[in-house]
């Protein structure tokens, strides 16, 4: 049987589980390893998640909420209650962008989530930035800011404009684009994107 336990042992545990999973992938890592680098035993690991599926998915899970957190407040900082659309979309694609393709936890979640896919596919059906982010576009509809019809499609040419170009020249954060660059590519992608949706 499951058990909650301590918080701070549990934390531990998602910690060792996230850089061994993300260091050998699902199937070379082993709960042997995660319970050391968590300075535990192998017991304590399954008496807290039941088991490696469990725990990787778990771990996945916990990790995206913390990066689902800090999108959500990157909305509140940018597109709440812009007084320049133009300049809230930049901001909101040049922070975005930049935290995509400077962050390796990020960069190596990805890869992991897109390998792991075939095993475990519920891991991509889930969107929630991009629906959180077609929540603010269709806010900015109701304001007559924007026209979208289709929020969700409007996030997803959003999300892909300002951070597709990125990700390509850094082939996935594994070659470090410098910020002009970044800066350059996100103010094209909004100027594109504003193009097909302003008013």
């Amino acid at each position: 049987m499951v058990r909650e336990g301590s918080p701070a042992k549990r934390a531990a545990i998602g910690r060792a589980a996230l850089k061994v999973f993300l260091a050998e992938g699902y199937a070379r890592a082993g709960v042997d390893a995660i319970a050391a680098e968590a300075g535990v035993s192998k017991r304590t690991v399954y008496d807290y998640y039941g088991g490696k599926e469990q725990l990787f998915l778990s771990t996945i899970a916990e990790t995206r909420a913390g990066h689902e957190k800090g999108f959500e407040e990157l909305l509140d900082e940018t597109l709440d209650n812009p007084a320049d659309l133009e300049d809230a979309l930049f901001r909101f694609g040049q922070a975005f962008a930049t935290a995509l393709s400077r962050s390796e936890e990020r960069t190596a979640i990805v890869r992991l989530m897109i390998a792991e896919a075939g095993h475990f596919p519920d891991l991509l059906k889930d969107r929630p930035t991009r629906t959180a982010l077609a929540d603010r576009l269709a806010a900015l509809h109701e304001r007559g800011l924007l026209d979208v019809p289709d929020p969700v499609e409007a996030a997803e040419f959003l999300g892909l404009l300002v951070t597709g170009p990125i990700q390509g020249r850094s082939w996935y954060g594994a070659v470090r684009v410098g910020q002009d660059e970044i800066d350059h590519l996100v103010r094209r992608g909004v100027r594109i994107f504003l193009s097909a949706y302003g008013k």
